[in-house]
């Protein structure tokens, strides 16, 4: 249940995340979900598309530093508390999250958070154990 994330490295000044989105949606790649965390000199910028190699070729061809690896997507329980139980089962097993983001999935009542693992395998198998609703990359694209 390995998702494939692409991360850019932007340099940190206007109109940069612009060009990157503008650039994504002229080659027809859909954006699923994404995060932006920066400092003073550059940001990071981290994409769930559609057709994560032609997004990654597209964004080469720019001259855009990017990067794929894998994450892990976990449907959570919109409601208080959602996300905080998946997170105390991943304590309880000792699991590092290394960073995480969500959005909301239109056509159920779930959210449906990113994560990045530092022992990536180990946490799948947690989650699976728990019964925990993990999303294949086809099933990203599908949204």
């Amino acid at each position: 249940m390995i998702v494939k994330q692409i991360c850019v490295f932007l340099e940190n000044r206007k109109g940069r995340l612009a060009e990157l989105t503008h650039l994504l949606g002229e080659n027809k790649i859909n954006i699923r979900a994404i995060s932006l965390a920066d400092t003073s000199d550059f940001g990071i910028v981290r994409l769930i598309v559609n057709d994560t190699e032609k997004a990654h070729q597209v964004l080469k061809k720019a001259e855009l530093t990017a990067t794929i690896n894998n994450v892990i997507a976990v449907e959570v329980a919109d409601k208080p508390g959602g996300l905080a139980s998946v997170l105390a089962i991943l304590q309880s097993a000792g699991q590092n999250v290394e960073y995480l983001y969500g959005f909301l999935e239109k056509k159920t009542d779930k959210a449906i958070m990113i994560f990045r693992f530092d022992a990536i395998d180990a946490a799948v198998n947690v989650l699976k154990e728990h019964g925990v609703s993990l999303l294949s990359d086809q099933e990203l694209r599908d949204l």
